[in-house]
């Protein structure tokens, strides 16, 4: 979800209007840095750095078809940087 117009494709898209806020719009965009760096999808990136901290043993994603469900799968395989780590916990 990037926009407000984004919100009406999703069942969960009202839920997740909360989030469309400076902080959210922050996460994004290093999201789609560190993605870029990597070479990565920003759901790949946002699933590795779930699973790279420590307070965080079972990361939830949900996945809407099979090209979604093997790339978060791909997810497990990203080893993110330090640098990147920085940026996206700085980013929050």
């Amino acid at each position: 979800y990037r926009s407000e117009a984004d919100l009406s494709r999703s069942p969960r898209g009202q839920t997740v209007k909360t989030y469309l806020n400076d902080r959210g719009f922050r996460i994004l965009k290093a999201l789609d840095e560190v993605a870029r760096r990597q070479h990565a999808r920003p759901a790949q990136v946002a699933l590795a750095w779930l699973m790279a901290r420590p307070g965080i043993t079972a990361p939830i994603a949900s996945a809407t078809s099979l090209d979604q469900l093997h790339e978060l799968m791909e997810a497990a395989n990203l080893v993110l940087d330090p640098s990147s780590l920085e940026l996206l916990n700085q980013s929050a």
